[in-house]
């Protein structure tokens, strides 16, 4: 993205009716690898903040960057933290152990990563102590998800999201497997008392997956409605819409930064619930709630190009979450005889 693509965007975005006085804007900035263009980065920041002080609307702000963790060290990305620190929400994508780790986040000659970035996620932790990572897994990388989420722990990650990929890459048994690992991480949280810090919170164990949907559960639980802005300037719900994120379909473009956005391309995003998107044995799922679903992926997926094709390529994994979850909460009541 060049920098007049960056900053006709901003323009855009401040000159729209919904800002109102003290509304909040996040900067998302996700590749690729957005540290390599941090100076990119801080120029654009750099802008959109003197913009926003322009409005006299009391704006704020948030910078949110995801990474890979390879160049987080580099001295001018150090700078732009120190800038901007109290603004940025910013992650490093670890995937736990260096064998999980190196199955999939490699380098262009087939070198893992993990190496190379160990040292930068203990600064990153010393910098943003409360932010979390997200633990990526597919079919390969199943068996190492128990020793992979016991290494987040050691190295003081405390906020872990378990998250199976949505695409289906899955096979036969790799639910079994899965619940497998998830009992084991249960046992160790378990066996250690990890459980009383409040701090440790661990996604798959959330309470509220595997029951019934309720009225709160209608609305679409995806963030699909943002602003989301390719090099071009061309403008789309989610970068997943994008033609680089999709395997086949063709890319849901939703307006562009000369002609700002079609309302009416919008639409069918709006209308979007899952009493439209569910079929009946989806709706009527007694463990349905905390299943994860992407409209991205719905469309990429489908036999018709609609984002109303609900998925189901995670079903089985979802449902192995739920039992592994419920173990879970029943060994700690068994442990302690909590009485409601």
């Amino acid at each position: 993205m060049t920098i007049s693509v960056a900053q006709s965007v901003i323009n855009y975005i401040l000159s729209t009716s919904f800002l109102v006085k003290g509304t909040t804007i996040i900067y998302d900035f996700i590749g690729g690898e957005p540290l390599l263009k941090i100076n990119l980065i801080s120029e654009i920041m750099d802008y959109a903040v003197n913009e926003m002080k322009k409005s006299n609307l009391g704006l704020k702000f948030k910078i949110r960057i995801t990474t890979n963790g390879i160049l987080y060290n580099n001295s001018k990305v150090q700078s732009f933290i120190q800038k901007y620190h109290d603004h940025l929400i910013i992650s490093i994508s670890i995937d736990g152990t260096k064998k999980k780790n190196d199955l999939n986040r490699v380098f262009k000659n087939g070198k893992g990563s993990y190496d190379s970035i160990i040292s930068n996620v203990y600064l990153w932790h010393s910098q943003f102590p409360f932010i979390g990572t997200r633990m990526t897994i597919s079919h390969d990388d199943i068996p190492f998800v128990y020793e992979s989420v016991k290494h987040l722990i050691s190295l003081g990650i405390k906020k872990i999201d378990v998250n199976p990929v949505l695409e289906n890459v899955w096979q036969e048994g790799d639910e079994v497997i899965y619940e497998e690992q998830l009992m084991n991480i249960a046992d160790y949280i378990i066996d250690n008392d990890l459980y009383f810090d409040k701090e440790l919170d661990l996604t798959c164990f959330d309470e509220y997956i595997g029951k019934p949907l309720g009225k709160k559960d209608m609305i679409n639980p995806c963030g699909s409605m943002f602003l989301s802005v390719d090099s071009l300037g061309r403008f789309y719900t989610c970068m997943r819409f994008a033609k680089y994120s999709l395997r086949s379909k063709k890319p849901r473009i939703i307006g562009d930064i000369h002609n700002g956005i079609d309302k009416n391309k919008l639409r069918p995003l709006y209308a979007l619930d899952l009493q439209s998107l569910y079929t009946s044995e989806c709706f009527f799922c007694e463990v349905a709630t905390g299943c994860k679903w992407c409209p991205a992926e719905n469309y990429d997926s489908s036999s018709t190009g609609t984002i109303y094709e609900r998925s189901v390529a995670t079903c089985n994994m979802h449902k192995a979450r739920v039992r592994a979850k419920n173990y879970y909460w029943n060994k700690i009541y068994q442990k302690n005889k909590w009485i409601e």
